[in-house]
């Protein structure tokens, strides 16, 4: 019982988690099953599936890296992100690669990505700054925000920046005024079903809009480029690059057939996974089904231009980050589940655990009985819960002071780290050596 049967491919878990629970039972997570009728709950030992998240000679380069550093702190591998980078330009050959900036920003992934020949997505203008520090070219830079200062555009526009984004008349109006000629490409509001972290409405517009956006920006003096969209963080259910590839093929047959405007490129946004608990297809199958849906919409002839954004995919699987258990402590003699307080929490860098929505791989190091627990962070803030109703376990024996593992957090983490909530520091990140 509680044994696992899944394989790892393509650095993604594939398969059933799990063998089936005994007949009566359902299945909770690593080490316990709950009778459906009686609610009678079977311990087994603690096991974590450390391999289908990270070999055993990683984590152990990892842990002693760490041995002397001060938790909590994020460990990056960037062996992990090249692979990624060569996985994605193996598997979609015909695409742009332009990282997306914001989920890892530590110069030394950026140099890296920049050697390898990546382009980038830029949010703000101090990631511009950094990029021009780091020597890459504006040529192969976007300004992929659609929410953006005029003053800002003109400064993208003077250090040589000329592909932009937008999703809204004003917007446009400002690209204009301060990017003039420039190239624009036109963001489409998508629903995001399927993503662990879906993107909401504030981006990009109804197809409606777009269409008075594509003959605006004509007046305006603007060079309509392209369509973008985003089918959601961690988009688990593929058929949305299917839903927003249909839309926009037909807004390139309307521009062409109607405007006689020749629109040049797709950008796909990001949208792959990295290998968090709940499993997901391959890159490869994500891959060929995408070419199916070109082929669908575009037949033979595709869009001069396909750009592709990764940013949890490109680094997400690079890092773990190390923390310590400060307490554990329950609520009343008869509380059954331990509150496990980790020197991390969502102000410093766990932020995507909000409505846990990311479920991060989470491991402790011992054995013993597993016990289910609900784990918390640091700071006097309430919210500061990671997962109280995903069911997260850890050995009996694990004690205070004890380290523990959070695998996958190379992106959107130090990024989004509070500074100085409570007095914590931003993450500290280290490179692996």
């Amino acid at each position: 019982m509680g044994k696992y049967a899944c394989t790892v491919e393509n650095g993604h878990v594939t398969g059933p988690r799990r063998d089936d629970p005994p007949a009566g039972f359902s299945e909770l997570r690593s080490g316990y099953y709950t009778n459906r009728e009686r609610g009678t709950v079977v311990k087994d030992q603690y096991h974590f599936p450390l391999e289908n998240f990270i070999t055993k000679e990683r984590f152990d380069r990892i842990k002693a890296f760490a041995k002397d550093k001060e938790t909590p702190c994020l460990i990056i591998d960037l062996d992990i992100i090249k692979k990624n980078y060569e996985d994605l330009r193996k598997n979609l050959p015909f695409a742009k690669i332009y990282y997306a900036v914001k989920a890892n920003p530590d110069d030394a992934v950026v140099a890296l990505l920049r050697d390898l020949g990546a382009n980038f997505d830029v949010a703000t203008r101090y990631e511009l700054d950094q990029l021009l520090r780091l020597g890459i070219s504006p040529d192969r830079m976007s300004f992929g925000n659609t929410i953006k200062k005029e003053k800002d555009i003109a400064y993208f526009y003077e250090k040589g920046v000329r592909l932009y984004v937008t999703d809204s008349i004003t917007d446009l109006d400002k690209l204009s005024r301060a990017a003039p000629g420039s190239k624009v490409f036109f963001r489409l509001l998508t629903e995001g079903l399927g993503a662990d972290w879906p993107l909401s409405k504030k981006f990009g517009s109804h197809p409606d809009l777009a269409r008075q956006l594509i003959k605006t920006a004509v007046r305006f003096g603007l060079e309509p480029y392209g369509i973008s969209f985003h089918p959601g963080s961690q988009q688990r259910d593929v058929g949305q690059w299917s839903t927003a590839l249909t839309t926009v093929s037909q807004l390139f047959t309307w521009a062409r057939d109607d405007l006689k405007v020749n629109l040049k490129m797709i950008n796909m946004g990001g949208g792959f996974p990295a290998n968090y608990i709940e499993p997901t297809d391959s890159l490869a199958q994500y891959a060929d089904d995408i070419k199916r849906f070109l082929d669908n919409g575009f037949k033979n002839e595709w869009p001069e231009e396909i750009i592709i954004e990764p940013g949890r995919s490109m680094a997400g699987d690079s890092g773990v980050i190390v923390s310590e258990i400060i307490n554990i402590a329950k609520k009343s003699v008869h509380e059954r589940y331990p509150w496990v307080f980790l020197d991390i929490g969502k102000f410093g860098g766990l932020i995507e655990t909000l409505d846990e929505a990311i479920k991060y791989p989470i491991y402790f190091e011992g054995e013993g009985p597993a016990v289910d627990v609900i784990l918390a962070g640091p700071t006097c803030d309430s919210m500061d819960i990671l997962y109280e109703k995903t069911t997260y376990m850890m050995p009996e024996s694990a004690r205070i002071g004890d380290r523990v593992y959070i695998l996958t957090t190379g992106a959107y983490t130090q990024s989004y780290s509070s500074i100085y909530f409570n007095g914590f520091p931003p993450l500290t990140s280290y490179i692996l050596k």
